[in-house]
């Protein structure tokens, strides 16, 4: 998801924001929750993206048409049903009726329409979310509150990922009208919580929807201020003008700083937040499969995880965490082996001072210390390692999707539908955003054999043996499987810390 602003739209936006105010208020206003959130997406439109932190706002902006909660069970959204049909090649939705959109649009059977042509036509062709729905053939018009999907082959991940990101529904005549730059910046959905205003790099400020479908919000007011630099988001926190700071902000070195301020307290729970180090298998020394296994036995990932990280994490196999579907126990890490490594690396003819760039993004602290580890863990069997940190838009936007990474590069993945679909095919898939280097046709048809598969079974077994396939290639070093970290003001109450980080604001009060 272009992530960001689409090309074309660059020079219109910025003459649309300038001048654009963003007057601070106090966090402790009657009503009013101000969130910390780490990043700027740059983009409030759904197909523009799939940070993290644009769904923690998103999810409060937008409704899809199924929800996924933080107990993870999937319900129905703006459907209030649905029907697979045809061996599940077609799927009927009943929508809810009376429904408005923020700026008083009605929501309705041709808004669904709308957003999915959309979604899948050349407006989604410029964003990173539309491979996630391509099986979707069309969508069908029924009548004003019913829609048929008709799938090129069935989807078993479709109904949950119809809850995030570029499914969420938007208004057809506002943005016919308006058009799709000046939407990135003034979103209209049919959530809990109506757009205010939007000051690039500093904040986002809602207020609550009173016609709400789901029931007013209990808040008035919401505000996220994107504060990049951890220690000041914590240090806004301890000084009450931050009431909630979302994951990936806390460094784990701080988790005891919070835990031991008597008007805070950290929420730490499994998520599907996975990190590794991603490689160039095109050039470089990081091209040879024996050098990229040689790199991962040269490092010790469970002490990584148990002193920098505290144990707030664990070590993975795989770039997916326990909770995803397709996730193998079988499957192990390769071991901390020195010499083994420097024996694979002899064999290969890298000899020592060969030199390695590990890309990070610069506003995570943590990384910044896991990837000061790796440089010394390398270095132990000869390898000299730099650390390059990126401002995280330019190294996802550019540095990584162009294939302008050093010879390792920090990849940290939310896969939200909890399914190692959803990482994989954006990951190790020919062509996509996010694998720049491989390509592997045996792989390919891997991913695209599981997507068609109702079989759960069956589907789950080609999910393992794409786990095993990308181990035994090595096309990354497996780090760990974070758990989300929240710092909460204890005035706050009814908080849901989600594990996808994409807290639904509608219950949540202030004293």
């Amino acid at each position: 998801m272009a992530l960001g602003v689409k090309g074309i739209k660059t020079a219109f936006m910025a003459a649309l924001l300038a001048g654009t105010a963003f007057m601070a208020t106090p966090a402790d206003a009657a009503g009013k929750l101000t969130i910390s959130s780490p990043q700027d997406p740059g983009s409030w439109d759904p197909i523009d993206t799939f940070l993290v932190n644009w769904a923690s706002v998103g999810t409060n902006i937008f409704d899809g048409l199924t929800y996924r909660g933080p107990d993870r069970k999937l319900v129905p959204g703006l459907a209030e049903s649905w029907t697979e049909m045809d061996g599940g090649k077609r799927i009927r939705f009943k929508l809810r009726s009376g429904v408005t959109f923020h700026n008083g649009e009605p929501f309705n059977a041709a808004a669904v329409k709308f957003t999915f042509d959309r979604l899948l036509g050349e407006e989604g062709a410029k964003g990173p979310q539309r491979s996630n729905y391509v099986a979707i053939d069309s969508v069908e018009v029924i009548d004003d509150t019913t829609v048929d999907f008709k799938l090129k082959a069935p989807d078993p991940v479709l109904l949950t990922k119809l809850a995030g990101y570029g499914a969420m529904i938007v208004p057809p005549k506002y943005i016919q009208e308006k058009g799709d730059a000046f939407f990135n910046v003034n979103p209209v959905g049919t959530g809990p919580f109506k757009f205010v205003s939007y000051a690039p790099k500093t904040g986002i400020k809602l207020e609550a929807n009173p016609n709400y479908w789901g029931g007013a919000p209990k808040l008035s007011e919401v505000e996220y201020r994107f504060i990049t630099e951890p220690a000041t988001a914590v240090a806004e926190l301890q000084a009450g003008r931050v009431d909630v700071v979302l994951p990936p902000t806390i460094p784990i070195g701080m988790v005891p700083v919070i835990q031991a301020d008597p008007k805070l307290t950290v929420l730490s729970i499994p998520g599907p937040t996975v990190d590794a180090l991603r490689f160039n298998t095109k050039s470089g020394i990081t091209a040879d499969p024996r050098v990229r296994k040689a790199l991962i036995m040269a490092v010790d990932r469970a002490a990584i995880v148990k002193s920098i990280l505290a144990g707030q994490a664990s070590e993975i196999a795989s770039f997916q965490g326990e909770l995803s579907f397709g996730y193998d126990p079988a499957l192990k890490p390769l071991p901390f082996d020195p010499k083994g490594a420097q024996a694979l690396l002899a064999q290969a003819g890298v000899k020592p001072g060969a030199a390695v760039q590990i890309d990070i993004r610069g506003n995570d602290a943590t990384m910044n210390e896991v990837a000061q580890a790796v440089a010394a863990y390398l270095g132990a069997v000869g390898v000299v390692a730099t650390i390059k940190p990126y401002e995280t838009n330019v190294l996802l936007n550019d540095i990584i999707p162009q294939g302008k990474t050093g010879a390792m590069f920090q990849q940290k993945w939310g896969g939200w539908t909890f399914d190692y679909d959803n990482t994989a095919y954006a990951m190790y898939h020919s062509g996509e955003k996010w694998n720049p280097y491989e390509q592997d046709a045996d792989l390919d048809k891997l991913l695209e054999s599981q997507r068609a598969i109702t079989d759960v079974a069956e589907r789950e077994r080609i999910l393992k043996q794409i786990a095993h396939t990308v181990a035994d290639k090595a096309l990354e070093m497996p780090l760990y499987n974070s758990n989300a970290i929240y710092g909460v003001a204890k005035r706050v109450k009814n908080f849901p810390p989600a594990s996808d980080n994409r807290p639904k604001l509608t219950e949540v009060t202030v004293d």
